[in-house]
């Protein structure tokens, strides 16, 4: 099932090709690219998310990912 986003396709894209600018910019190998997007992940995860739903947030966040990769193959 498709997930729907409160978010538009235009502002979701802007958003990630500044991001991508900025990981190009300073020529971060995937990688460091990974731990980069982990820590911002943490970071709004642990300053956005009661303590008490933090792990589950976190849980969900990964198996999107998960399921997003699987989808690519």
């Amino acid at each position: 099932m498709p997930v729907t986003s409160k978010y538009s396709d235009k502002q979701v894209e802007a958003i990630l090709n500044d991001m991508i600018n900025v990981l190009e910019k300073h020529h971060a190998p995937a990688d460091l690219s990974l731990m980069v997007v982990g820590d911002l992940a943490t970071n709004i995860i642990n300053n956005n998310v009661a303590k008490g739903q933090r792990e589950a947030i976190a849980a969900k966040f990964a198996a999107a990912l998960s399921y997003s990769v699987k989808e690519q193959q």
